[in-house]
């Protein structure tokens, strides 16, 4: 049954490490989660994220050598979703413009005006700038992807101490393209999760 009280979903958050393995998400399901997902944000709608889901036992064995301390997470949750970004995300520009213009969201001329810009802009950035773009973009969708996941019943625990090297060509990517970001396991909580603390808006909030 989805979870609508959207101050339960936000505040009841807790990341989740023991997660009851009888449970498994349906693909249809999993698909709904992850297309919600995918509405957040991306710095000129270019939408870097790319993920695997491993739910299976041998990708969930072949995941293993590279999750370090969150072997639990990988063995009792119903799926870790591996999110890369894409670093020649651009090559998908014309893809979504084009759509965006056939659905009715766009005119044609902003369309052309828009790629001649991006496009190029994109190609032309450093390594070091188009991580660091792609990093962001993936981030804000994997933050959307676990408030959809309460919204589904189901509990998160975001992962970033794991091994990077390998990992894209563990499940056949192209790791000059594809950039590791974070693991995400979801499934039914089998444990409360530890609640926590958070600094007070006075300090990290400055008005000016």
């Amino acid at each position: 049954m989805n979870n609508n009280d959207f101050n339960d979903v936000v505040l009841g958050r807790n990341s989740i490490r023991r997660y009851d393995a009888t449970v498994k998400i349906s693909k249809e399901e999993m698909d709904t989660i992850l297309t919600k997902a995918t509405k957040a944000p991306s710095a000129v709608n270019l939408q870097p994220w790319r993920m695997v889901v491993v739910s299976s036992e041998e990708g969930k064995n072949r995941l293993r050598p590279f999750v370090g301390s969150n072997v639990l997470q990988n063995d009792t949750s119903s799926a870790m979703i591996v999110i890369f970004g894409d670093l020649k995300c651009y090559e998908y520009a014309e893809e979504i413009y084009n759509e965006a213009v056939a659905s009715g969201k766009m005119p044609e001329e902003v369309k052309e005006k828009q790629l001649s810009f991006i496009v190029p802009m994109y190609q032309g950035m450093s390594t070091s700038k188009m991580k660091d773009t792609v990093n962001i973009d993936a981030s804000l969708m994997a933050m959307q992807l676990m408030l959809i996941a309460r919204s589904h019943g189901y509990d998160t625990n975001a992962i970033g101490g794991y091994k990077k090297e390998g990992l894209a060509e563990a499940f056949e990517l192209d790791a000059s393209r594809y950039l590791p970001v974070l693991i995400i396991s979801i499934g039914k909580a089998d444990e409360a999760g530890y609640e926590s603390v958070r600094l007070s808006t006075d300090t990290v909030v400055k008005y000016v």
